[in-house]
């Protein structure tokens, strides 16, 4: 990797981390009463939106420009239809994971769930947004000779 990639990494990485942070400060200000044990189902909802928008947004800036053939409106809509679908698979696949590890199946579905979303806005909506719903590049960067 050249430095200025490494560079725009780390840059994208701490501007996730400043969200993270900022979702724990900045609605104190807003909801009256609000801590992050409090309100903690409320908290992972926000913490997961803010990382998945701040994700999207760096991919948005930093990424280079496609080729023409791939801007085509009908191939971003099947790639994004197609990336929701991975990421809402890799959710469950989190969910099942976790319940694997001893969270609650049924007393705390809810719980569990956000925070497998919260799993996956950090782990793969980062890969979706860098390598997209390509299951080969997938399997090309997560293999152990990739």
């Amino acid at each position: 990797m050249r430095e200025a990639e490494i560079r725009r990494l780390s840059a994208a990485n701490v501007l996730c981390v400043f969200s993270i942070i900022l979702t724990a400060v900045v609605p104190a200000f807003i909801w009256e009463g609000f801590t992050v044990f409090g309100a903690h189902l409320s908290w992972l909802c926000i913490c997961s939106v803010c990382v998945s928008i701040v994700s999207i947004t760096l991919n948005l800036v930093l990424k280079p420009n496609q080729s023409a053939k791939r801007s085509s409106f009908t191939h971003k809509i099947s790639r994004f239809l197609k990336c929701c679908i991975y990421f809402f698979m890799s959710c469950i696949l989190f969910h099942a994971i976790i319940v694997l590890y001893g969270a609650p199946l049924i007393e705390s579905v809810a719980e569990t769930f956000l925070f497998a979303v919260l799993l996956s806005s950090f782990s793969t909506l980062q890969c979706l947004c860098t390598l997209g719903p390509n299951i080969q590049a997938w399997i090309r960067v997560f293999s152990k000779n990739g």
